[in-house]
């Protein structure tokens, strides 16, 4: 199943690294600068979203939880053991811009430059400034933080092996995701994410 993720806001994907004097926190990206986000840490989000569709969707009972647990790790494996066999098991790949967008932008960009990954990377995402402000309203003291974000309205897609019994219940598991990435309680990685025929 192919899907696309679209970001309704600027939305950070951190890759827990700084530019020193320049981003506190930087954004994953390719070797030609093109953001994208791991298949790996949307199995996390995913594994999130689907508990709480089974917790409204399994039966009352005293085996609810047990059920619960027992339906997330059909699907995902169970946490910290993604080797086991498992037929139903799903694979995200990670989530990349379309490989039509990359072209073009390769097309255009002068691959020979040694800015040519900047120039890329800038042109998709830009720096936003933060600080925290003490009781009064002024800014405190060494709080200026700078985040690279990638820009609302891009989309990106990945491919999931699953089976076909399983298509269905994505799709509705896909419609409770509504947030990703670093920041989420701040309005950042909102998202919408659909299947693509």
């Amino acid at each position: 199943v192919r899907i696309r993720m679209q970001l309704l806001s600027d939305a950070i994907f951190g890759n827990g690294m700084s530019v020193p004097g320049g981003e506190d926190l930087s954004v994953l990206t390719d070797e030609y600068g093109f953001p994208y986000y791991k298949g790996g840490t949307f199995k996390g989000v995913f594994r999130e979203a689907l508990e709480q569709y089974l917790f409204w969707t399994v039966p009352k009972g005293e085996q609810k939880q047990s059920q619960i647990r027992a339906g997330a790790d059909a699907l995902l494996g169970k946490e910290g053991n993604d080797a086991a066999e498992n037929p139903r098991q799903l694979v995200f790949s990670d989530f990349q811009l379309s490989d039509h967008v990359k072209q073009c932008m390769l097309a255009e960009a002068d691959t020979d430059s040694a800015g040519c990954q900047q120039e890329i990377l800038d042109s998709l995402t830009h720096l936003r400034t933060f600080t925290r402000l003490t009781e009064d309203g002024i800014a405190k003291e060494g709080s200026l933080r700078s985040l690279r974000c990638v820009n609302k309205g891009l989309s990106f897609y990945s491919e999931v092996s699953c089976s076909g019994s399983d298509a269905q219940l994505l799709t509705e598991v896909f419609s409770g995701i509504r947030w990703i990435g670093t920041m989420r309680n701040r309005g950042f990685g909102k998202i919408r994410i659909t299947t693509v025929e």
